[in-house]
């Protein structure tokens, strides 16, 4: 076991004199281990809590939707209506050119509501929602639920080239953060109710339980297991019942049978292409990463938040005017699934249509989230995988490729690769557009093409598109979920046997003067008759500072009591948890079961060992 090299004196005499010239560091506590555990609440009534908050996230995205029906109708006819289907086009405007303001004054009312109330609820969501729960204990502002629906609906609404799955996650989560701060309860499970929202929100959205699901584990929770896993299942469940109470049962794209892969040999060449796209999408995915960061940063530099957000959303309204002119449809307004749909249906598929329509979404999003808009990328993501995967069916079948191509086909597996290239949730990627489209067939090839868009992308960009935005705050985010398997050694594997058993009696004068030329740490356990009287962790080198000094103090003078007594066979999580619980810096390990004796100590566990042991634990994952 790797041994520490700092020089210290644990125990109260000896360490005052060395804290002065230390900075220090004021530390805030949010309760003790016995205060949260005392609050934590029973798995059943978690459960109930997550159901209640399923039923609240689902109503929520029902009546978000209707909200964005409700702004569309009245931006783009002056109608007041609700009645909107995100995936029919959206028909020709009656206050014809000047539609290209209409953004403009969505940007006006976003951004007064934005900053004035809610800045979390600029940009994508996502990002704010992984920050509360990393950093700030699963704690997000009541208010952010309320401005982040009606900054949304008004951007979405307005024209702003986002999708609403960012912000109605951002909505779940804050439902079930304030949930988890009006009942107190441990951090961990507030989390958990955060990450429930997230997951509810995204599966009322789409219709997607499972893809709901697997968001939540990939990207919302820290940890899974039983007491975090059901409480996730139980929202998600509810809030898709709510969902397809008022919306219907159907999936958010119908697509029309057809044929992924052949039964034939050609079916190998099939699915080469099939990852080639996967490849080609990666490289999509770290480029759209990239310029929506830049977009972002050349914004920032135009003084003034309203000017850069009316600026940005001129220029959308302006992007958008000139496809209806030149193609009869507006196409990268809102949300985009028409254009989607139209892909899945057969009914978009030349090649270098699919092809502008790819680079005018790239531009139309970054522009919106680079200058101030409030919406998510989940939606943009779907949007130009499935431009990029239908162009990409449409060139093959264009230079006369003898194979039975489907350009819906590989536009599906084209927007899986994206999401899970852009997102870097792979899982929830293939899960998500499967259940969008209840298409089977494209399961295995969206599979490899999804693993091809990954690894592609992190070769150019580590950073995917959520965490690469707090990266830059300095925030930085897990890239995976690793099973504690330093949790499951014992004590015996973990202590630090080079240890001394010494009598109180002893003087420390001599204890230093004996151990002088070793100058390295000691870990001393001192013993009084049999009893253990306390622990002095010394760096023997410390008599070099005392020398031409007699202190006249015993070991048993400064022996800390702040230490805890664990037996052999004691798995790490355990010995963890009994420091922690009694605020012990300190771990003695003994033999047996009966009472502790100094002939029983076999070895010590101090947090360096638990550090050094959750290094090794780590070794074994690649990085």
């Amino acid at each position: 076991m790797a041994k520490s090299d700092s020089s210290s004196v644990t125990s109260p005499e000896l360490a005052k004199p060395i804290a002065r010239r230390q900075p220090v560091q004021k530390t805030v506590h949010h309760g003790t281990f016995e205060e949260e555990e005392s609050h934590r609440l029973g798995l059943l009534y978690l459960s109930f809590l997550a159901l209640g908050l399923g039923i609240v996230t689902g109503v929520g995205a029902v009546l978000f939707r209707d909200l964005i029906g409700l702004l569309h109708n009245l931006f783009f006819n002056g109608v007041f209506a609700i009645s909107y289907d995100a995936n029919v086009f959206t028909s020709p405007s009656r206050w014809g050119a000047f539609i290209v303001l209409a953004p403009a004054v969505g940007a006006i009312i976003v951004t007064f509501l934005v900053s004035n109330f809610a800045p979390e609820a600029k940009g994508h969501g996502v990002p704010e929602v992984m920050d509360a729960i990393y950093y700030k204990e699963g704690r997000i502002r009541p208010i952010v639920a309320l401005v982040k629906s009606l900054a949304s609906a008004v951007a979405i609404g307005s024209g702003s080239s986002v999708g609403r799955e960012g912000p109605i996650i951002q909505i779940g989560s804050a439902l079930g953060s304030t949930l988890g701060q009006i009942i107190y309860m441990p951090v961990g499970q507030r989390i958990a109710l955060v990450a429930s929202g997230a997951g509810a929100g995204i599966a009322a959205t789409f219709n997607t339980p499972i893809g709901g699901v697997m968001f939540a584990i990939e990207l919302m929770m820290p940890e899974v297991s039983v007491s975090t896993f059901l409480p996730v299942a139980i929202a998600t469940g509810a809030a898709t019942f709510v969902g397809r109470w008022f919306l219907g049962q159907q999936p958010a794209f119908l697509v029309p049978p057809m044929q992924a892969l052949t039964t034939d040999a050609s079916a190998v060449i099939l699915l080469i292409l099939y990852a080639a796209l996967g490849a080609i999408t990666g490289v999509a995915a770290a480029g759209f990463i990239r310029g929506l960061h830049l977009v972002e940063d050349w914004f920032d530099r135009i003084p003034g938040r309203y000017a850069r957000h009316i600026l940005g959303m001129l220029l959308l309204g302006g992007l958008m005017y000139v496809l209806f002119i030149t193609l009869g449809q507006y196409y990268v307004d809102g949300v985009g699934y028409a254009t989607i749909e139209s892909i899945l249906v057969g009914h978009t598929s030349l090649a270098w249509l699919l092809a502008l329509l790819f680079v005018c979404k790239a531009i139309a999003t970054s522009m919106s989230l680079g200058s101030g808009s409030s919406g998510g990328i989940f939606s943009p993501s779907l949007f130009m995988g499935a431009t990029l995967g239908g162009g990409f069916a449409a060139l093959l079948q264009g230079i006369g490729v003898p194979l039975s191509i489907s350009i819906p086909a590989f536009a599906m597996v084209g927007m899986g690769a994206m999401v899970g290239g852009g997102t870097g949730a792979v899982m929830t990627a293939v899960t998500m557009t499967f259940e969008m489209t209840r298409e089977y067939d494209i399961v295995m090839p969206m599979i490899l093409a999804v693993a091809a868009s990954v690894g592609v992308r992190r070769l150019l960009s580590r950073e995917n598109i959520y965490t690469l935005k707090l990266v830059r705050r300095g925030r930085a985010i897990p890239k995976a979920l690793h099973a504690n398997m330093f949790l499951i050694r014992h004590a015996r594997e973990v202590m630090d046997t080079d240890i001394m058993v010494l009598p109180a009696e002893d003087s420390f004068d001599s204890f230093l003067r004996e151990h002088e030329a070793e100058g390295r740490l000691r870990h001393v356990v001192v013993v009084r008759g049999s009893q253990i009287l306390g622990v002095i962790r010394v760096n023997t080198g410390l008599r070099r500072g005392l020398e031409g000094t007699n202190t006249g103090i015993t070991l048993g003078d400064i022996a800390s009591r702040d230490y805890t007594i664990v037996g052999e066979d004691m798995v790490a999580s355990d010995v963890i948890e009994r420091i922690w619980r009694k605020n012990a810096f300190m771990a003695v390990v003994v033999r047996g079961h009966g009472v502790p004796r100094g002939d029983d100590v076999v070895g010590i566990i101090t947090k360096e060992h638990v550090a050094n042991s959750v290094a090794e634990g780590l070794k074994i994952y690649p990085r």
